[in-house]
């Protein structure tokens, strides 16, 4: 569906800026741009589809009276084991608060005292409450909702749903638009966008696994179209599991916030043992790679992972944590009165489309923000909270430097029937993205082996062999990419953890960067062990 509200007059042409993504990063800096003609292509309605709007947890700001910049600054780097950008991560923390004002003037209903003050919550291995919520558990929710209503309201941004954005165009070294597929990408026709700067924030790659929290939308496909144009790709092989997404069989799975946990919900298995006891002094509270693998162990020993809440929130239950609630009543489980099944589930990607402090890809006239991108806050394990401050600090950074490059607005022509007309089937319910999946959840997953990775790298290589569909190569690129970084990677850091390379290694206390190229070469060599 076109929405065509927007400025009519210009709606034979299509503006110089295009953002790619209808979530959080994509409204933020189409709002940040304006009045300057915009326009964001979106797979689905804006507010579907993103991630940002199934975030429980809240915003990371050091806003209360007991916190400060540096402690926030500490805590993300001791989240992020050790390969932090410390430059880029004292640049978010600092414009936090002047971001949640940004939200507060948006309309977003940011929980408040009775004094009219922000109520700060804290989640694990955050030293301090700094957490920016509302209503407990519907922080995305309500950010999305306010987001899209100013984009509604605002004149200079039109808003093009149902167009599933397939590639990246490349003249030399410039990105010089894109191409898109309408019709929810049903469309024989695809469509191509020239356009000066495009703005990247397509999300993250959580659905290349059986079980995540993200939506489908969510398959990296924006990662691997600009993996296919050229760009480094950063640090791929760290994935985040959410320790606790609810065991309910649903996909994608329902998420139990960390802020349970915050508030002195405790992890038990069938036996009622309070394991991560066992594991780290911080209990439930430790970092999420920990207690991910924590669970992920009483999962595999068959002695399950349960979340009791019973206690800590009991009859508050229903009010402050409605999300959760309704998830778990859905299942038939009453979390006021029974322990919560629990299992790690893909819920972040540090890695991505490797940006600078701008949000500058390495190709001129490349910017992205949001879960696409790897800026370096997040090291080898994002501390909680910081995705949705990262989000909106470069995509207000990224407007700033558009408006800065490119000051004068320049209007160009749309054009039909761009590349090649493949048959649309849905990529997205097909049987080689459930093999794939499988794969990726099998191989690539919470705990990874050298020979685990072969076999997924070999058999990425032979979906690649016999597809012949854009959308699906570019989600095939993004799993070669992960799974060649933790190939590459022998030690075990943060998100990724390799059993037969257990402990961190001094000369892996490094960013990674890897081109497709690279990746390809990695898999041709992969491929000739097999037949050797």
């Amino acid at each position: 569906m076109l929405r065509d509200h927007f400025r009519p007059q210009s709606f034979n042409g299509i503006d110089d800026i295009v953002i790619v993504g209808g979530g959080l990063a994509g409204l933020f800096c189409a709002l940040k741009l304006s009045p300057r003609p915009v326009t964001i292509l979106a797979a689905a309605p804006i507010g579907h589809g993103a991630s940002s709007a199934w975030a429980q947890g809240g915003i990371a700001a050091a806003m209360s009276p007991g916190d400060t910049f540096e402690k926030h600054v500490a805590d993300t780097l001791t989240a992020g084991a050790g390969i932090v950008d410390e430059k880029m991560t004292r640049m978010m923390v600092a414009e936090g608060p002047a971001r949640i004002h940004d939200l507060l003037e948006y309309g977003v209903p940011f929980d408040r005292d009775l004094e009219g003050k922000l109520i700060l919550s804290r989640e694990a291995a955050h030293s301090e409450r700094r957490i920016v919520r509302v209503k407990g558990d519907m922080a995305g929710k309500a950010i999305m909702e306010a987001l899209i209503t100013a984009v509604r309201n605002t004149p200079s941004i039109r808003v093009i749903e149902g167009y599933v954005v397939e590639e990246l165009v490349r003249e030399g070294r410039f990105i010089s638009g894109v191409i898109a597929r309408p019709d929810a990408g049903q469309s024989k026709k695809r469509v191509s966008f020239p356009a000066r700067a495009v703005v990247l924030c397509s999300g993250g790659i959580g659905h290349l696994y059986a079980v995540t929290t993200n939506p489908w939308e969510a398959c990296g496909q924006g990662l691997g179209m600009a993996a296919r144009a050229g760009a480094i790709i950063a640090d791929p092989e760290f994935v985040q599991f959410h320790p606790t997404a609810i065991n309910i069989g649903k996909d994608p799975a329902p998420l139990a916030t960390e802020a349970l946990r915050g508030d002195g919900a405790h992890l038990v298995n069938s036996a009622g043992h309070r394991f991560m006891l066992d594991i780290h002094p911080d209990g439930e509270l430790a970092p999420r790679d920990i207690v991910s693998r924590g669970v992920f162990a009483e999962v595999q020993a068959g002695r399950g992972a349960f979340l009791d809440c019973t206690k800590a929130v009991g009859k508050h239950f229903p009010d402050m944590f409605p999300t959760v609630y309704a998830s778990c009543i859905g299942a038939g489980i009453d979390p006021v009165t029974q322990a919560i099944p629990a299992v790690p589930a893909v819920h972040y990607h540090m890695g991505g489309v490797l940006t600078d402090a701008e949000g500058r890809t390495s190709i001129d006239g490349l910017w992205a923000a949001g879960e696409v991108t790897s800026t370096g806050v997040h090291g080898a394990n994002r501390l909680a909270s910081n995705s949705l401050l990262e989000a909106v600090v470069f995509a207000a950074r990224i407007a700033e430097n558009i408006k800065g490059t490119l000051p004068t607005p320049q209007l160009t022509q749309w054009g039909d029937n761009a590349g090649e007309n493949d048959d649309p089937v849905t990529v997205e319910d097909s049987p080689q993205l459930t093999v794939l999946r499988g794969l990726m959840s099998e191989c690539v997953g919470v705990v990874r082996t050298r020979e685990s990775l072969l076999r997924a790298i070999r058999q990425i290589s032979a979906l690649e062999r016999d597809n012949a569909r854009m959308r699906f190569t570019n989600i095939l690129t993004t799993a070669k990419l992960i799974a060649v970084g933790a190939l590459r990677r022998t030690e075990s850091r943060g998100g990724h953890y390799r059993a037969d390379c257990p402990s961190e290694q001094p000369e892996w206390r490094r960013r990674t960067y890897l081109t497709l190229a690279e990746a390809n070469r990695v898999a041709a060599e992969v491929a000739e062990t097999e037949t050797a």
